[in-house]
């Protein structure tokens, strides 16, 4: 069983301890941080994208662009089994949320209107996430 297949319970109080109060309201409240406010949105460096309540690896850099939309957006996940999606009403519209398969975790949204080949914007919050620098050969 890989890395991200392995479920990740924990209770609201062991959440709330773990998280800053920011990461808690999206992660576990589903909340959505202001555009254009995440620490991750204008990352550009090489490496990966892994949640920051389980630590399961849910993006790559490579599939990181600029969409202007305010959030770190993605045109796939790291893997297919990384990410789950669910249909969200919640606004009175549907939408496509994405949550993380490890721990359930709310990530975003992901939209038809991304780059080809495959058309799809996984639009994340960057306090759903956890950047890590890919390591420099010989440092």
């Amino acid at each position: 069983m890989s890395e991200s297949a392995e479920k990740v319970e924990r209770s609201d109080t062991a959440w709330r301890e773990l998280l800053t109060p920011e990461q808690y309201r999206v992660l576990r409240q589903k909340g959505t941080e202001l555009p254009f406010t995440g620490v991750l949105t204008e990352n550009r460096a090489t490496g990966s994208y892994h949640c920051a309540g389980c630590g399961a690896l849910l993006f790559d850099s490579k599939a990181k662009f600029e969409s202007g939309c305010g959030w770190p957006s993605f045109t796939i996940p790291a893997e297919t089994a990384a990410v789950e999606e669910h249909e969200d009403l919640s606004l009175g519209i549907r939408r496509v949320e994405v949550t993380c398969a490890r721990c359930g975790g709310h990530l975003g949204h992901v939209f038809p209107d991304g780059p080809l080949p495959d058309g799809l914007r996984y639009c994340i919050n960057s306090a759903s996430l956890r950047f890590e620098r890919a390591k420099v050969p010989g440092s």
